[in-house]
This record gives structure tokens, C-alpha cells and sequence, in this order.
């Protein structure tokens, strides 16, 4: 019987030593992961988009301004940096709930995976009889339809000077964010 006791004692703390050990490599493994996201290289917008396709599936902390938020849904906000023609989408996500307007004109560190979608050609010449059709119903949006086809001609210009058979746009899936204090 008391053979008995002493292999159940025995037994139950080498389970408790196993649970506490398991505990302890999901505990390392939470603070390796913490100080990995806190240890990210904060990029410039400008600097990021120069080499977005380098980003591609990571993640990474981007700082930019922000020059709109989606007012009714708050689900994305559009960031500039130095360079205003250039701009980064960021979808909320993570512990991101929304952006609210209040935000447009603040500077924001976000972290996020960098996304890519890939416009063809066939989408970009289905995209431009498209907006022909629009200029032909003269509606008034002539001006928008002349900006709209300056785009597609940069799009192109961009495929031919860099060989590729579609044009890329690049955006963020939000994962958390602050507000930069100046």
C-alpha cells in the first residue's frame, strides 16, 4: 500500500514538473515573439514603397501621415509620406478596430503584413474602356476620366520600363498602431 502511495506521489509530481515546463516554453516563446514585434525596424512610408516588393508577407512598422479615413465604415485609412503622390492603404485589423477621422492630419506608426495585388493587363485595358465609356456619357467627370487615364498610362509606362506583365499596388493589413507625439 505504501508502495502504492509513494509511485502515486512520485507520478504526480513529475506531472506537475512537466505541466510548469510546458508552461514555462509557451512563456519564453510569448516573450521571444513580444520582443521580435517590438524589435521591427520602423520604416519611412517613402522607404517602404521603394521596396515594397521586398516586404511582400511580412510584417513590419511603417510611420506615415495619415490624409484619410473611410468615414463610414472606419475600416481603412490612406497614409502619405514625404512624396504626397505616393500613399499606403492600411486595412484595420489586429487589435485595430477602425480609424477614426480624428486621426486624418496625425502621424501614425502602424504594424501591419505588407500585401500585394496585382493589376494585369487585361484588367488595366478592361479598366480603361471602362472609364472611355464614362467619358463618352459626358456627365460632367471629364476632368476625373482625363486623371483616370493619365493612371492607366503610368501603369503602363511602369510595366514596360520594368518588364512586367502587371502593375502592382501595394497596402497594409493593420495589425495595431500609435500615434506618433511630436
Amino acid at each position: 500500500m505504501n508502495k502504492i502511495l509513494i509511485t502515486m506521489a512520485v507520478m504526480s509530481l513529475f506531472l506537475a514538473s512537466c505541466g510548469n515546463a510546458t508552461q514555462k516554453k509557451t512563456s519564453d516563446a510569448e516573450q521571444t515573439e513580444t520582443a521580435a514585434v517590438s524589435d521591427l525596424t520602423v520604416y519611412e512610408l517613402d522607404s517602404l514603397l521603394a521596396h515594397a516588393e521586398d516586404f511582400v508577407g511580412q510584417t513590419v512598422k511603417v510611420r506615415g501621415h495619415v490624409t484619410h479615413t473611410c468615414k463610414h465604415s472606419g475600416k481603412r485609412c490612406f497614409l502619405a509620406g514625404n512624396d504626397e503622390n505616393a500613399s499606403l492603404r492600411v486595412e484595420a485589423g489586429g487589435e485595430i478596430g477602425g480609424f477614426n477621422r480624428e486621426l486624418v492630419g496625425s502621424e501614425l506608426e502602424i504594424k501591419g503584413i505588407v500585401r500585394e495585388r496585382k493589376l494585369t493587363q487585361e484588367y488595366i485595358n478592361q479598366y480603361e474602356k471602362d472609364v472611355e465609356a464614362q467619358k463618352i456619357e459626358e456627365d460632367g467627370s471629364a476632368e476625373t476620366c482625363k486623371a483616370e487615364l493619365n493612371n492607366i498610362e503610368s501603369m503602363r509606362q511602369w510595366m514596360n520600363a520594368n518588364n512586367k506583365e502587371y502593375y502592382p499596388i501595394y497596402y497594409m493589413d493593420g495589425e495595431d498602431y500609435d500615434v506618433v507625439q511630436k
